[in-house]
């Protein structure tokens, strides 16, 4: 009788890893067009250490302090860090520099603070929008149909490089119920492409979690962030 195979940080990382390939392949899309990002806040550095040694390259931290305590840990050559939670903008000057990407750019003010701190310090910093695609008022994030103009006063800011968009769609238990809003992430993604802005590409979308990166994928996502899937579930 075989026996049963471990649950593991390894093994889970595998697991995600392998289904973000097929549904790649599925999709019809080129191998490696969709990058894992491991939502590591609250996980412990030696579980990080562990997801890096099974094949993670890229960990998204959500709280300034906690990443920087983290960060230092691990060799830059080996893996990114994205910082993919809500930024204030007392902390920009703690992450200009720091992390290769910023998810969460959610207001034009944010955005020119970004672009003051990367100057000081002789940086050009890239970002992804957030977009909050569902409206929903308690959430942050750009309204859709807000998006188009403010990108075009953004793409003036000189240290500041738009690389793309993220979203979170509305709370739904069916994976599928969440592709209406992917596809209006790309929608976007394709119309704001169209103005031709300087220091504006969108090259990543960044949408999918634990629960429907699969669909999203399907959908055009470049970057998928998967916390609990790895890790498992959070104790904050």
């Amino acid at each position: 009788m075989e026996s049963p195979i471990q649950d593991t940080v390894e093994t889970r990382v595998q697991s995600v890893l392998a289904k973000i390939r097929a549904a790649t392949e599925k999709a019809g899309r080129p191998a490696g067009s969709v990058r894992l990002v491991a939502a590591t806040k609250t996980v412990a550095i030696p579980q990080i250490a562990e997801g890096v040694r099974a094949g993670l390259s890229i960990l998204g931290e959500n709280r300034v302090q906690e990443a920087l305590t983290k960060i230092p840990a691990f060799n830059h050559s080996q893996v990114q860090w994205h910082f993919i939670g809500q930024l204030q903008r007392r902390k920009v000057r703690s992450v200009v520099g720091v992390f290769n990407l910023i998810h969460s750019v959610d207001s034009l003010e944010l955005a020119q603070e970004i672009d003051r701190r990367a100057g000081d310090a002789g940086h050009k910093q890239d970002v992804l929008l957030e977009v909050n695609i569902g409206n929903e008022p308690t959430k942050a994030g750009l309204r859709p149909d807000d998006v188009p103009d403010i990108v075009s006063v953004m793409a003036r800011l000189p240290h500041v490089s738009i690389k793309g968009l993220m979203a979170i769609p509305p709370p739904t238990g069916d994976p599928e119920s969440a592709r209406p809003y992917f596809r209006k992430l790309k929608g976007l993604a394709k119309l704001i492409d169209a103005q031709h802005l300087p220091s504006v590409k969108m090259e990543e979308l960044s949408m999918g979690m634990s629960n429907d990166y699969e669909v999203a994928i399907e959908e055009g996502a470049t970057l998928v962030r998967v916390g609990s899937a790895i890790f498992g579930a959070r104790h904050v």
